[in-house]
């Protein structure tokens, strides 16, 4: 690892590895919060075996947490270097002629989703590790949607996630195409056909979980 990050590209590469495995688990995410939306046995299933199996637990879930924490600590880095690199700036930018805002603006999206991170871990995550490992009650088989959707019949709350989300969209239209093209998947036959597929994830994933969290706030 440290030999894979002491150069910038090194760095990069490393960078988009935690990116597309990011991109993985968020389809994965998705997919298991979505069935909130389809019934409460499914979810609550779902979630059970997700909160108790080890292996997603003990191997996966500490996986998880390091890619995205190197992801976000890299790409402060990189944006860090990139700045000093450029120590002067030009005498004219116009940014918006040669570049999306999603590009130019990745750091600042970024900070704003790892502190919609936070709040995530917050609302979910440590109530889960409280429940079992501190206070150690029983399992609940019922609890886990009643959880989900108990979040979500606060108006401000709701609202956060859609920005947050928002921003997230905005964050993926960049960094996806960018992931592919920093571990050298560009060319002319399929490069176009990555920015299609990273366009659609941009907005899809995105639009999927809104939609859960106004679901779960107009079914209160």
């Amino acid at each position: 690892m440290a030999g894979l990050t002491s150069s910038t590209i090194g760095r990069k590469y490393a960078m988009a590895l935690s990116a597309m495995f990011l991109l993985i688990f968020l389809v994965m995410h998705l997919s298991v919060n979505l069935l909130s939306v389809f019934g409460e046995t499914a979810y609550n299933n779902a979630s059970q075996f997700m909160g108790y199996n080890p292996l997603i637990q003990f191997v996966m879930q500490p996986v998880l947490m390091f890619a995205v924490i190197f992801h976000f600590v890299m790409g402060f880095v990189l944006e860090i270097k990139n700045q000093r690199a450029r120590p002067i700036g030009y005498d004219k930018n116009n940014g918006s002629a040669n570049s999306t805002w999603s590009s130019r603006n990745m750091i600042i999206s970024g900070a704003v989703i790892l502190a919609f991170i936070f709040l995530h871990m917050y609302d979910f995550w440590l109530h889960e590790m409280n429940y079992k490992y501190v206070d150690g009650l029983p399992i609940e088989e019922t609890r886990f949607w009643e959880d989900l959707h108990g979040k979500f019949a606060d108006l401000w709350r709701v609202v956060l996630y859609v920005i947050s989300f928002g921003l997230l969209g905005l964050h993926l239209a960049h960094g996806f195409q960018s992931s592919f093209q920093s571990i050298g998947a560009r060319h002319a036959k399929y490069t176009p056909v990555i920015r299609a597929i990273g366009n659609w994830y941009s907005i899809l994933i995105p639009l999927g979980f809104i939609f859960i969290a106004i679901f779960h706030y107009v079914t209160q």
